[in-house]
């Protein structure tokens, strides 16, 4: 009898083991997608709005608005973001992904 008990642990243990790292490689996968989408979102508004004067003339004011953690928004960058959302309505970042990549410019 402690032969069975023994052997149902250790099968147990292996079942267990085996769902954890199962779902530990799902969850690594979502965040990893997760983080691409974000990039992907970001390197698509530094291409195209590289040049754009709207959103160049709002860098101070994202700059502000990414140190103060959001509390900050001045007029120029509450402009860039409208514009940005307005040419690339597919874009789907926040305020603050659209601050960092206006930075990036």
């Amino acid at each position: 009898m402690t032969r069975l008990r023994l052997l149902s642990a250790a099968a147990l243990l292996a079942v267990a083991a085996n769902a954890s790292a199962t779902s530990f490689i799902v969850t690594t996968d979502s965040i990893v997608g997760a983080l691409k989408a974000t990039s992907d979102a970001t390197s698509d508004v530094t291409s195209s709005f590289r040049d754009d004067k709207i959103v160049l003339a709002a860098r101070e004011d994202a700059a502000s608005f990414v140190a103060s953690e959001g509390d900050i928004r001045g007029v120029k960058l509450e402009s860039a973001l409208d514009h940005i959302r307005h040419q690339a309505p597919q874009l789907n970042a926040t305020d603050a992904q659209l601050a960092q990549a206006i930075l990036t410019l």
